[in-house]
């Protein structure tokens, strides 16, 4: 096939090409695209030299798939005009996700509901690796009530950000793309402030997850906190149910979950850490226990790599099924 991804020379867009190659995924054609700045530049992939074209040459190259990791504004431009050629795209922004008739999709939960779509919304990243694990849970108990708070890797804001963190570790002046040093800190803020005063993240924390699992009677609130890590996100989560659980149930449940590790193990120390996810593409769960201050109520601990099942590896997954099903 011929894929184009938009973003080719960021972050997630780098996963998106390794993951690509990684599940022998059919790519006939790589087709990278970024802005003009990034434009003549090369990738690899496949053991192939692929040289990095603007996103309007990327358009007249008549993609199949197109996978888009460059940010909301450059999906609102663009994804139109390659969706209206018959290609389909997989939008790794925000700018999709709420819009109604737009599928907002983990596959493992909601595959279903692709259907014939040219335009799919891949979910943001806290939310991917929240609802994976809500969703079973969901299914049996119902759930009431969901309080989370996250501890996001810096990858999530881009190279940048990345760099940020690496020359203050090494004592070097540079921009600064959070408002404050990030080293050995933690920043209550991801994303800018909007409603209430919260932030745009912990709102689409709540929308997503509603969309996600179908419900919007499930009440959630969120406080969404950058760490100085690399690895992953880490999600401390309260969840409510509407029925009382066994907690031996619990287990067993998120065992047999696709895509979810159970890694709760309190005797031998043994829990989800961002800095043994990287590279991942499972969703690692630990620290289960019983919320004693309210009924049916139970507290998890969610670990996941933000770029890869929390981006790239989630996108994926949804051209896979879409091969599979003929849909592309």
């Amino acid at each position: 096939m011929r894929i184009a991804i938009i973003g080719a020379t960021g972050l997630v867009g780098k996963i998106v090409m390794k993951v690509l190659e990684e599940r022998n995924f059919p790519v006939k054609e790589l087709i990278p695209a970024a802005s003009q700045k990034s434009a003549g530049s090369k990738v690899i992939m496949n053991e192939q030299v692929w040289k990095v074209l603007s996103i309007e040459e990327a358009l007249k190259s008549d993609p199949q798939v197109a996978f888009f990791c460059a940010g909301g504004d450059i999906s609102k431009e663009w994804a139109g005009a390659f969706s209206e050629t018959g290609c389909t795209v997989i939008d790794n922004s925000s700018a999709w996700r709420m819009e109604e008739g737009i599928p907002l999709v983990v596959p493992e939960i909601n595959a279903g509901v692709i259907a014939s779509h040219k335009l799919i919304a891949n979910p943001n990243c806290s939310t991917i690796q929240l609802v994976l694990v809500m969703a079973p849970l969901h299914k049996i108990y119902g759930i009431k009530r969901i309080v989370v708070s996250t501890y996001q890797s810096v990858t999530g804001t881009g190279i940048k950000a990345v760099s940020q963190l690496n020359n203050e570790r090494q004592g070097i002046k540079s921009d600064m793309i959070y408002h404050y040093p990030i080293d050995k800190n933690c920043i209550p803020q991801c994303d800018d402030f909007s409603v209430g005063g919260y932030t745009k993240e912990e709102i689409k924390m709540v929308n997503e997850t509603r969309k996600i699992l179908t419900d919007n009677n499930i009440a959630i609130t969120s406080t969404a906190v950058r760490v100085p890590v690399y690895g992953g996100h880490s999600e401390s989560v309260n969840v409510e149910f509407e029925r009382d659980f066994d907690i031996d149930d619990v287990r067993n449940i998120l065992s047999n979950t696709e895509g979810v590790v159970l890694t709760d193990d309190t005797e031998s120390n043994v829990y989800p850490m961002p800095a043994f996810v990287q590279g991942c593409d499972d969703v690692f769960v630990g620290r289960l226990r019983r919320d004693f201050s309210v009924p049916n109520a139970l507290n998890l601990w969610i670990v996941a790599d933000n770029l890869r099942k929390g981006a790239a590896t989630n996108a994926v997954q949804i051209a896979e099924y879409m091969f599979k099903k003929g849909l592309i």
